[in-house]
């Protein structure tokens, strides 16, 4: 679609608006002034569990060769302070479809189960709705870990909602048949995926919402070694756990082949499962790296990327294709892993690990390539968060998000340009473990609000004072978060505390937005 035909526009325009979703009316979408050229195609690739040290164009000192995000990273930008709105998957996966942090949801703390229900309405606008009006065709394909709604056998008791980070285990839901909600219920035009984690039951593809295999099976579970981890459950009969990441890498190659045929831009979202447990990498990565099968893992996702990305320049959807690289949380790198590879630093220089509300629990990779637009590579130290992509990418199909929606999602598109702006994208930002710890950042005060990690690392807050019940690091001086200062300066952690309290209790974070 081009913009250059302003009646195919607005007649695209109208239809869109008429079909959608009646919890907007008074609240819809409005446009703004024409992009300066053709709408680009958008792919977000979201790795699971990868850390910020993982890559070598983050990390020079990586064990890992990771050549295809190297090259990725060489033909754009490359941020230095960007965040998952969570340490875990599921709120950071909320929080990227919705452009609001996921404690304003049910989910509070932890993650959901493969068999827990939506957590997403129905209602919420995402950011496949909000590109699907604008024109676009909209894909998910991979790890959606959101919850799904299956039918329920005869005479069987739903699973229960009130607490969504309880694992319902299944009990009466009939995973053999078409699911009641999912993707499509929330923008995408089309679905393949996995339902939760690869080591979490059940296992088995779901495209459009039909599972491509109806006779189920019981998949044994693996604990060993290190990493090789998956639980028992349902599987689909056919399913192979060491195959899924090509699978998915695949299917998003076929998906983007077909829609090199349409004349609409595509949104492919591609949350992929690794190196998320079960480490599993193919024969040919085996032994390839220096950071054990965890780190040969890492390699086999890099492969998979770079098939994407050829695929993407074989089918001439480079120039105008924006893309974006990223993770939805740090590794799980845990203590022995260092104890066992110490040259390797998955999370870089910053402490703790997945999960935790420390830096090394959610400052991510995030490398951003269009080059019809980013002339010019380089390196920016904005703070950004994933919940901002849904405010960018309604700016750059100029249109104005509802009060309503993307209520802590901040535009960074003005970064994209070849002079990008020196203002901060956003004033602050939320951060939360997987244990419900808050922390909240402002320029270079950092304030943690409880003792501890909040999450798998354990540690005191601080060598000088561990008895301290809250934490205040100075980012600029102290990244490593070693140094709490918040008996030097009580002021600035009583500042910050408030204003946290503040934007949890105000529901939002954007200017203009409500609850």
């Amino acid at each position: 679609m081009k913009f250059s035909n302003s009646l195919f526009i607005s007649i695209w325009a109208l239809i869109g608006l008429l079909g959608f979703r009646s919890y907007f009316s008074g609240n819809k979408i409005n446009r703004g002034e024409k992009p300066t050229f053709a709408l680009p195609n958008i792919i977000v690739i979201l790795a699971d569990d990868l850390g910020y040290g993982d890559l070598q164009c983050y990390n020079p000192d990586s064990q890992i060769p990771t050549p295809h995000l190297n090259q990725l990273s060489q033909t754009g930008l490359r941020f230095t302070d960007a965040h998952s709105s969570s340490s875990v998957c599921s709120p950071t996966r909320y929080g990227l479809l919705t452009g609001r942090y996921a404690f304003r949801s049910p989910l509070k703390k932890g993650v959901l189960g493969g068999f827990s229900p939506p957590l997403i309405e129905n209602e919420r606008l995402t950011i496949a709705d909000l590109l699907k009006n604008a024109g676009y065709q909209t894909a998910v394909i991979g790890k959606w870990h959101l919850g799904l709604e299956w039918p329920l056998q005869n005479g069987a008791m739903p699973p229960p909602r009130s607490e969504p980070d309880v694992w319902p285990t299944g009990n009466g839901l009939n995973i053999q048949a078409d699911l009641i909600q999912g993707p499509k219920d929330l923008g995408f035009n089309y679905s393949y995926i996995i339902p939760s984690s690869l080591d979490i039951p059940p296992y088995l593809y779901l495209e459009n919402g039909k599972p491509t295999e109806r006779e189920i099976v019981e998949l044994a579970g693996n604990n060993e070694p290190r990493g090789v981890f998956w639980r028992t459950g349902p599987a689909g009969k056919g399913f192979k756990v060491e195959n899924t990441l090509d699978i998915l890498g695949q299917k998003a190659q076929q998906y983007m082949t077909e829609m090199s045929k349409q004349k609409k831009p595509f949104f492919l979202y591609l949350p992929l499962t690794s190196p998320h447990t079960p480490w599993v990498p193919s024969k040919e990565f085996r032994a390839k790296s220096n950071a054990g099968i965890y780190g040969d893992f890492v390699m086999h996702t890099d492969f998979v990327v770079g098939e994407v990305l050829a695929k993407l320049e074989a089918l001439g959807l480079k120039e105008n294709t924006l893309v974006i690289f990223t993770s939805d949380n740090g590794a799980d790198w845990k203590p022995s892993d260092k104890e066992k590879f110490p040259k390797h630093r998955a999370n870089y220089g910053y402490r703790g690990q997945k999960s935790d509300v420390w830096e090394g629990g959610h400052r991510i990779p995030f490398l951003v390539s269009w080059p019809q637009a980013i002339h010019k590579t380089r390196t920016l130290d904005h703070t950004l968060c994933l919940t901002d992509l849904m405010a960018t990418f309604a700016s750059l199909t100029s249109q104005t998000l509802p009060a309503n929606a993307g209520q802590d999602s901040f535009d960074f598109s003005k970064l994209l340009t070849t002079s990008p702006t020196k203002k901060p994208v956003r004033p602050s930002i939320i951060h939360h473990s997987i244990d419900g710890m808050f922390a909240i950042r402002s320029g270079k005060w950092k304030y943690i609000d409880g003792a501890g990690s909040g999450g798998w690392s354990k540690g005191p807050t601080n060598d000088r004072n561990p008895a301290l019940s809250a934490q205040l690091y100075d980012l600029e001086k102290d990244s490593a978060e070693t140094n709490n200062l918040m008996d030097t300066y009580p002021k600035i952690a009583a500042n910050l505390r408030a204003l946290l309290k503040q934007q949890q209790q105000n529901g939002y974070t954007r200017n203009g937005a409500k609850k």
